[in-house]
């Protein structure tokens, strides 16, 4: 009896072996089948190969993958790069982490005239906006100068000096987005160009923000025809020293803005020309020199500027795909200790690094600027999937979480799945360019589970392949 009683209990215990031996297998058999049948039909439809996508799809609390399709190929993974970056900064850099932009002066000050120079040295800042320069501004006109009788020394040693081409990604120079990296990067050197129209003199009025000292404006004839292409019938012609509108501007469009990167403008001709009008506007006066160089060790420091905290900083670069923000975050993982000038290269290394001590093996990744802006950068899908689970392991997930997209409610996202089930329940960042388009991040899907989710694009007609990104959220959301 005793024996038949073990042959029993050896019995069952094959059987449950066999069964979860069986359960493995078909779970291996359906990952093998490829993206579910939704998704797939929307590729054929937009007719992108499935050869040209990667999928990678893991629950946070498991080490294995549920869905792993091209997984390990080398993707152009485009603004989604931006996730390593940030998530590679609050790592190493810490939540509390700000930038600090310092003012010195040299020379003497004699009642409000300052004999010498005033000095600004940057450390990377990727938000100093024009507020924050103008309250910066008042904080140098408390000390009671009012004269600068000197120059204006801009120190940008923080990053290593080199050429810029802001053409060289798409020739699109003008676009906001390709202004290029700068240790005392203002208002993301930029220019808003304000236009609305006043029938009473039939023209359009035109401002420019920030306000820039001695910078022409031409404004365009006003038009009664439609606002479709509104800029293109603008006619702009902007240059170092103003900007005409030759063209015309519909009645229709009311109140319109244009962000254009003046990349005719020197990094010193930008910041001086927004300093000469705002020193002016607080009361100072100067008339000296803009140029580049460092603060000397006698200096005397007179005020700083102190930037928000990084969770607010990666906000931005994720919610609102910063490019030019996430440069400069690239470069200020580069920071040397004993001040060597950062380089992107070296930020790369870093990231590299960051990786592997995670115990993410990547020798696919290509860092080239660490925003996605790039037709060189590369990731696979798998290591894309698995930085993300580690994301959601680390004690700073809140942080990190917080700064992504949520699915039909903000940022990338505002606009996509508002009638889905998955709307307000997935946390995912967005990648688009020219025959590429991505998403990776997090899915709370209907029972409860969250999901890494990771889905790259590169074909012509990657364009076409939003709506099949989008059914395999939903997907993921009903059957996760």
């Amino acid at each position: 009896m005793v024996a038949n009683s073990r042959m029993a209990k050896h019995g069952r215990l094959l059987r449950g072996c066999l069964v979860a031996l069986l359960s493995s297998a078909i779970c291996a058999i359906a990952t093998g089948q490829g993206l579910p049948m939704e998704v797939e039909s929307e590729l054929r439809r937009a007719k992108i190969p499935l050869d040209a996508t990667a999928t990678y799809i893991q629950e946070v609390g498991s080490r294995a993958a549920w869905i792993a399709i091209n997984h390990k190929k080398p993707f152009n993974p485009a603004s989604t790069m931006k996730l390593v970056t940030t998530s590679a900064a609050l790592d190493l850099l810490g939540p509390s982490y700000t930038w600090k932009t310092t003012a010195y002066t040299t020379g003497t000050q004699q009642g409000d005239v300052l004999r010498g120079n005033l000095i600004f040295k940057g450390s990377g800042d990727p938000k100093f906006l024009m507020e924050h320069f103008w309250q910066f501004l008042r904080q140098i006109r408390a000390k009671g100068i009012r004269e600068i009788r000197g120059n204006l020394i801009l120190d940008r040693t923080a990053f290593e000096e080199s050429s810029f081409d802001a053409a060289a990604f798409d020739g699109a120079a003008e676009k906001a987005y390709n202004a290029g990296p700068d240790a005392l990067l203002l208002n993301h050197k930029s220019l808003k160009f304000q236009f609305l129209p006043d029938a009473s003199i039939r023209k359009v009025r035109v401002s420019v923000d920030p306000p820039v000292a001695n910078y022409a404006l031409g404004s365009p004839e006003l038009s009664s025809g439609s606002c479709n292409g509104w800029k293109d019938k603008l006619g702009a012609d902007v240059s170092n020293s103003g900007a005409t509108f030759s063209g015309s501007f519909d009645a229709d469009c009311g109140d319109k803005a244009w962000f254009m990167h003046p990349y005719q403008m020197s990094q010193n001709q930008y910041f001086g020309s927004v300093f000469r009008q705002m020193w002016h506007e607080v009361g100072g006066s100067f008339r000296g020199e803009v140029k580049s160089g460092s603060a000397p060790s006698d200096a005397t420091q007179i005020a700083e500027w102190t930037s928000p905290m990084l969770p607010e900083i990666i906000r931005d670069i994720n919610k609102h795909s910063n490019n030019v923000m996430a440069r400069q975050l690239l470069l200020t993982l580069a920071a040397d200790p004993m001040g060597q000038p950062a380089t992107a290269e070296q930020g790369a290394r870093v990231i590299r690094g960051w990786l592997a001590n995670k115990g993410i093996v990547a020798p696919e990744i290509v860092v080239e600027n660490g925003s996605g802006l790039s037709r060189a950068e590369r990731i696979s899908a798998v290591t894309m999937g698995k930085m993300l689970a580690a994301a959601w392991r680390s004690p700073l997930m809140p942080e990190f979480i917080s700064s992504l997209p949520v699915a039909a409610y903000d940022g990338t996202m505002r606009n996509r799945l508002k009638e889905a089930g998955v709307a307000g329940r997935a946390h995912i960042k967005t990648g688009g360019l020219r025959e590429v388009r991505t998403i990776a991040g997090f899915v709370l899907a209907s029972s409860g589970k969250r999901y890494v989710v990771v889905n790259f694009i590169n074909h012509p007609n990657a364009a076409s392949g939003r709506t099949a990104q989008d059914a395999l959220l939903q997907w993921v959301y009903e059957n996760g």
